[in-house]
């Protein structure tokens, strides 16, 4: 099965790998539900989207940003 080449030059993004959540994130990531820090912050932090720390937060059961 040959993988897609994705390239910027036609005006598509490029695709990302996934990685995989640990327990050091998730804890990470509850410290700074508790802290009540922004979603951006926490983005550039992690290195994750903000998209990303929603769900894995959903997931958890944790609050993020400004709707608590």
């Amino acid at each position: 099965m040959a993988r897609k080449a994705s390239s910027r030059a036609n005006g598509k993004k490029r695709v990302a790998r996934r990685r995989p959540w640990t327990n050091a994130d998730h804890r990470e990531l509850k410290r700074h539900s508790k802290a009540k820090t922004r979603v951006s912050v926490i983005s550039r932090v992690m290195k994750r989207t903000v998209g990303a720390l929603r769900q894995q937060a959903l997931k958890l059961g944790l609050g993020l940003g400004h709707r608590r």
